[in-house]
């Protein structure tokens, strides 16, 4: 019986080994950078799942496909379910989407970008081209009082529609939404930053600003109804108006103190509990302040899976806190929609809103919207890729012949007449890659297909593998079990 010792990164871990066989971590890989960094490589459109299967601790499956509902009018640029219909801005207009996928234009907001949209008891408020304008479920209607100004963003809370132009915030008059006082304005003044949004939870107004969060209380009175509430001010602060969403009964957001760079956060009880890795931080500082000030994040909570999403100009980062727990470490993907080895480009699923039983979202590159399914993973009929890695296998600075590698996997899930190839490489610094390797990865109904690599060279002291594949293979991967041969050398 040989045992192989096994090191991930600059940790040591121990392995079982029966025979010449041994398991390899596939829930994240490594690699390096031209720097000399070791980096933390975290799945691409497959998604991580900590739980038990008898085979492992938990695997990888591919990523959610999405299915065409309709087109629309314009651009997605946001949505939300009020009354059980799901209703969205699309290009420069409101639009009810209906059950059947089609849609019905309402009226006119104009502007670019994400709109913010939340609802009262009677109305659905859209905050769209710094303008607010109320829906009573018939009729689109522009608040006009010039006392409410330019409108960055809104939240309704306690029978107010409460607004802020990134100075002060301003809310409507209780027995009329369409109306503002003046005398009734407030601010958020701990640090004199600009404030970039509005939101509520608890039943508390939250100001946020560029590099601090106040917390308010509704108190009434015949003035500013919110007070500050003392003690419960956080000293960092969101990069943008969208980079902020409710998660896990709390604020989550990417943004940063002052004289500090960007970075995930959940805040709550006066401080913040740092949700990013190293990875994440040195992804974010792949874009400008302005870049990032224009992203979106949304929290989407299904089958256990409780997840931030982060929507960046060309790839979305997930966040899975509970997964996270699960395992002790935290566990991040990516989703794009990229189609090629190495290729990535913006995830064409944002905005999620449940609604008519399934998850509808909307395409940011063109008119279409959608939702998810499982039973395939490309998006609106085209195929994307997946890719992951492995830790470091090292063999205590001795060499190893790599014999075979498996991939313990559920097969058989592809289209009738579909035998797709999916590929591995190899590396022993993580940055230079040995030629693909390609094998069919099975047929339909084929459930007990072994996906197998022979001859898979060898290694001086260390290697890193990596795979990678198109979603029309639509595998789940349960482990990764490598034979070798050790060389006592």
């Amino acid at each position: 019986m040989i045992c192989l010792p096994v090191a991930v990164a600059v940790q040591y871990l121990i392995y079982q080994c029966e025979g010449e066989k041994m398991q390899i971590p596939i829930i994240n890989g490594i690699y390096t950078d031209n720097t000399g960094n070791y980096r933390t490589f975290y799945p691409e459109n497959m998604i991580p799942v900590p739980t038990s299967n008898g085979i492992s601790a938990g695997y990888l499956r591919p990523g959610y496909g999405i299915t065409e509902f309709g087109t629309g009018p314009g651009t997605g640029r946001g949505g939300i379910n009020w009354n059980n219909v799901c209703y969205r801005v699309m290009g420069d207009y409101f639009v009810k989407v209906n059950q059947d996928g089609t849609t019905t234009t309402i009226g006119t907001v104009g502007g670019s970008g994400q709109v913010t949209l939340d609802y009262s008891f009677d109305y659905l408020g859209v905050n769209a081209d710094n303008k607010l304008f109320l829906y009573d479920g018939t009729t689109l209607t522009q608040i006009t009082d010039s006392d409410l100004g330019t409108v960055l963003d809104f939240v309704w809370l306690d029978g107010y529609f409460v607004c802020t132009d990134g100075e002060f915030i301003v809310v409507t008059e209780l027995n009329n939404p369409f109306s503002v006082n003046p005398t009734k304005y407030g601010s958020s003044e701990i640090d004199p930053d600009p404030i970039v949004g509005v939101e509520e939870i608890r039943n508390e107004l939250i100001a946020i600003n560029r590099y601090s969060i106040e917390f308010f209380d509704n108190i009434g009175g015949t003035g500013f109804p919110f007070q500050r509430i003392e003690g419960a001010q956080i000293q960092r602060g969101a990069v943008g108006t969208h980079a902020y969403c409710i998660f896990a009964e709390r604020l989550a957001f990417v943004g940063s103190g002052r004289n500090e760079p960007n970075a995930v956060w959940l805040a709550y009880n006066g401080s913040t509990q740092k949700l990013s890795t190293r990875e994440i931080d040195k992804i974010l500082k792949n874009y400008t302040e302005t870049q990032l000030s224009e992203i979106t994040m949304q929290n989407k909570y299904d089958e256990n899976n409780n997840q931030i999403l982060i929507n960046l100009p060309d790839k979305t980062l997930v966040y899975d806190i509970n997964a996270s727990q699960s395992v002790s470490q935290p566990v991040w993907y990516v989703l794009h929609s990229g189609l090629g080895y190495g290729v990535i480009s913006q995830y064409k699923g944002h905005n999620f809103v449940w609604c008519y039983d399934k998850w509808l979202c909307e395409d940011p590159t063109s008119n279409k919207h959608g939702y998810l399914v499982d039973d395939i993973s490309s998006h609106y009929g085209t195929e994307v890729s997946w890719e992951f890695g492995t830790t470091i296998v090292y063999n205590d600075s001795k060499g190893a012949i790599f014999h075979e590698l498996e991939l313990v996997a559920n097969t058989g899930n592809v289209a009738l007449g579909d035998d797709p190839k999916i590929f591995t490489q190899y590396s022993g610094d993580g940055l230079n890659w040995s030629t693909p390797r390609g094998i069919k990865s099975g047929k339909q109904g084929v459930r007990n297909k072994k996906l197998v690599w022979l001859q898979q060279g060898n290694m001086r002291d260390r290697r890193i593998q990596k795979f990678y594949g198109t979603s029309n293979s639509h595998l789940s991967f349960a482990r990764l079990d490598a034979r070798m041969e050790p060389l006592y050398v």
